[in-house]
């Protein structure tokens, strides 16, 4: 029979739900800031993850296929890394696709622990797995991630911690953040313990923009869905028409930033609060940094990791990092 324990923790086993005056105050804070924003993982309610699932069937999208690609050419060596007997542990699991071939290659898993902050997406995925691989205890959890979250399964059950973390999502962290969510990381490893995480690399602005850029829009209704997302759940009234998605290249800083632009003045409303957008005014809602493969060893090394393997495609487009803590 399939295996799958429902555990909602989201940060802590106090916190059971996302908490609405969270998002209205993370909203409201960044729309704020001289440079407007919203936080990215507001970009992942049901229609969010739907919509992201289908950015990474898209031609222009290269890091989904080629990451796949990469592991599934090197899955043994892969699998020899994490061992057996290890409890596999992704952030921000989606719909675990590149999740299935690590499930159908490890010896002896202890369990997996899919960690993700879309409630129905989680669940859905986790069903699916627990009937392709009842043999695996699954343990879903509710969770933002980019905070600490509380593991649901007894230490003595397993040899190691794996932690799984593939989608260059690392990238969407600044420099300063990506190093305390990897301390975080290798504190909950432990010694013995490792992280399989995909990172992208610096390469052609072209080719970068015209991932983000997609020509069928896919990934405009995407960054879009977030202004929706606040209208139905924050009683706001932004006009999605008055707002053009863009994505560009930050040479300085080395990523690819999204924004949302205004293409008039216009006032929008939520709740006792008003923000007024000046014409071509942006609010920044991602980054995706993108490394070279010594700034990403250098970065894992300051979080007491070291690079036991690594794997990339041959045009080094992409590339998977097996850490291990030191």
């Amino acid at each position: 029979m399939p295996h799958i324990n429902e555990t909602p923790l989201v940060g802590s086993p106090e916190r059971t739900e996302e908490q609405p005056e969270s998002f209205m105050n993370d909203v409201i804070s960044g729309l704020s800031k001289e440079q407007k924003s919203i936080p990215a993982k507001y970009f992942y309610d049901e229609a969010g993850s739907v919509l992201f699932d289908r950015i990474c069937e898209l031609d222009e999208y290269y890091p989904t296929r080629t990451e796949m690609a990469i592991m599934q050419e090197n899955i043994k060596e892969i699998a020899l890394q994490i061992g057996s007997e290890a409890l596999l542990v992704e952030y921000g699991s989606g719909s675990s696709l590149k999740t299935r071939i690590l499930l159908k290659h490890l010896n002896n898993l202890a369990g997996y622990v899919p960690i993700d902050i879309s409630r129905e997406h989680l669940y859905q995925s986790a069903e699916r797995l627990a009937v392709d691989f009842p043999h695996i205890p699954i343990h879903p959890v509710h969770a933002d991630y980019s905070t600490p979250v509380v593991l649901p399964v007894d230490r003595g059950n397993y040899k190691r911690t794996v932690f799984f973390f593939p989608g260059s999502t690392i990238g969407n962290f600044d420099p300063d953040e990506a190093l305390a969510f990897l301390n975080r990381i290798s504190a909950s490893a432990g010694r013995g313990g490792g992280l399989l995480i995909g990172v992208d690399l610096q390469k052609d602005p072209l080719v970068l923009e015209a991932a983000y850029n997609d020509k069928e829009g896919v990934t405009a209704a995407f960054n879009k869905n977030v202004l929706s997302r606040i209208n139905r759940e924050l009683g706001a009234d932004f006009d999605l028409d008055g707002f053009e998605h863009k994505a560009l290249y930050n040479d300085e800083a080395g990523r690819i930033e999204m924004h949302l632009i205004s293409q008039h003045e216009q006032n929008v409303h939520i709740g006792e609060h008003s923000f007024t957008f000046r014409h071509g005014e942006t609010i920044h809602t991602e980054n995706s940094h993108k490394y070279t493969l010594p700034q990403f060893a250098a970065l894992a090394k300051r979080a007491d990791f070291k690079v036991s393997r690594l794997w990339t495609d041959n045009r080094c487009l992409f590339s998977i990092h097996y850490l291990t803590v030191v």
